[in-house]
């Protein structure tokens, strides 16, 4: 159920008193478990330590977050790729082009160097 207009948002007050009077470039990080706290315009510019369930993610907070909710911030479940065989094969592709870029460009750095000799 969503808050109504009459509740109000909802800011944890104790997260605000970590901030009040506080620098944001002076002051680390500020652990929380508050996920549903809204982040307010007195919050920016400091970073949080938002617990997803395993470990504190830093957010530093900028006025695009103005509104959110710490939580969006921090995820939950870690994403890990769609599997498959054709990403398997498009994987390699990708990783043998890098690695003929890189003999690529060691060659021509050692040519580079024996130019200068001569």
């Amino acid at each position: 159920m969503t808050r109504s207009i009459k509740k109000g948002i909802y800011v944890d007050e104790r997260l605000l008193k970590k901030i009040v009077g506080k620098n944001p470039l002076s002051t680390g990080t500020i652990k929380t478990w508050k996920r549903a706290s809204v982040i307010s315009p007195e919050m920016l510019g400091f970073t949080f330590g938002v617990y997803n369930g395993k470990v504190h993610v830093d957010v530093l907070v900028t006025e695009d977050m103005v509104g959110h909710r710490l939580g969006e911030f921090s995820p939950t479940k870690k994403f890990t790729k769609h599997g498959g065989k054709m990403q398997k094969e498009l994987e390699q592709k990708k990783q043998e082009a890098e690695i003929a870029a890189a003999k690529g460009a060691t060659a021509a750095a050692a040519d580079a160097k024996s130019s200068k000799k001569l």
